[in-house]
This record gives C-alpha cells, structure tokens and sequence, in this order.
C-alpha cells in the first residue's frame, strides 16, 4: 500500500536495500489476503510466504513471528489509509469541504481494501496497542485539524477531541455499510448527506 514497511520492521531487521524492500513490501500485500481472507489465528506464515511467493527463510529474515507481521501490517494499513485521506483533501478550500472529500475518500479506498475492517478490527484481540495507536493517530490529525479551522472562522469552538472521535465514529460506520456490507451509494453522495447532517444537525428549520 505505501512505503512504511521498512520503518514498521523492527530496526534491526530492517531492510537495507531495494530488494529487501521489494520483499518486505510483497509479505505484507500477502499478510492482508492471507489474515484479510483467514483472520489471524487462522492465518499461516507458510500461507504468507505462499502468497507472496518468497522462501519460508526469507520470512523471518524480517520477521520474529506472525504477530509481529500483523503488527507491522495493521500500521502499514493505518498509514495507507491516513495518507489516502490526506491526499484526497489536500488543497479542500474550507474544513466542511475537507469533511466530504475524506469521507467519500475512505469509503472509496476501503471498497477496493476491505480486509481492512476485519485486520483492524481483529487487532484489537491480538494487539490492542497497535488497535488503538491506528485510531488514537485518526484523532490527533483530526483534532489538529479542526483546531486550526476553528482558529480561522471556519467552523465554531468546540471540544475538538471529542469531535474528532464522533467524526471518526461516523467514518468507521459508513464505510462499514456503504463499502463492506453494500456499494447501493456512491461515496460522493454518503459523505454528502452525511456531512450536511454534520453541518446542519438534526433540528427542524423554519
């Protein structure tokens, strides 16, 4: 998915050249089609080395264990998804706009990953720390962000933490419904009801 790979293996297995990056980068494809489809305790590291089509030996030139794979695998997925986002709402004129833009981002990149949802999800279970570090990371980039919008007028004070859990929330759920379990809405359309919902709330109007 991105680049992190190197820096998610342990430094002193890190690899050093192009090739061992190549390697690292083709067990972790293979580690979320091998957990994605099987879960973790399911899941096999000769599977894995299967999948990626490199020498059982070669796993552990990088890897202690199937754990620490699926560490390394929830981070780099974690950060796939973060820099995904970014990217999507980069240059978003105001933080509304940005709202819409990374919903519609995230529900579209997690219809084309979504062994996303069941490695996160199942993180909690084998790695909690790591679970929680992937939301706990959401939240600050959030928290920073409506920081600043509230800074420049654009949106109203607030606990900015708190939003960035709700919000959050919110993502997690739609993509779990409009990516996961069904595709009968266009990510564009969900995020923007949604985001109206944010921004007008539920109260009736004159």
């Amino acid at each position: 998915m991105n680049d992190l790979g190197q820096a998610a293996v342990s430094a002193d297995k890190a690899p050093r050249t192009e090739r061992g990056r190549r390697t690292v980068r083709k067990l972790l494809e293979a580690a979320a089609r091998e957990f994605g489809e099987r879960g973790f305790h399911e899941a096999a590291i000769t599977g894995i080395t299967g999948r990626a089509g490199v020498a059982l030996g070669t796993f552990y030139t990088y890897f202690e264990s199937k754990e620490e794979l699926f560490r390394a695998l929830v981070r780099d997925m974690s950060h796939a998804t973060r820099s995904h986002v970014a990217e999507a709402v980069a240059g978003a004129p105001d933080r509304l706009a940005a709202e819409r833009r990374g919903l519609a981002a995230f529900i579209a990149f997690t219809r084309k990953h979504p062994e996303l949802y069941r490695i996160v999800e199942e993180a909690q279970f084998v790695a909690d720390d790591v679970y929680r570090e992937h939301y706990r990371s959401f939240v600050e980039g959030y928290r920073q962000g409506l920081a600043t919008a509230s800074a420049r007028g654009e949106i109203v004070e607030g606990p900015d933490e708190l939003r960035a859990w709700a919000l959050i929330g919110m993502s997690v759920f739609l993509g779990m419904r409009y990516a996961i379990w069904g595709k009968d809405m266009p990510p564009e359309a969900v995020a923007d009801h949604a985001i109206d919902l944010v921004s007008e709330g539920l109260r009736k109007r004159p």
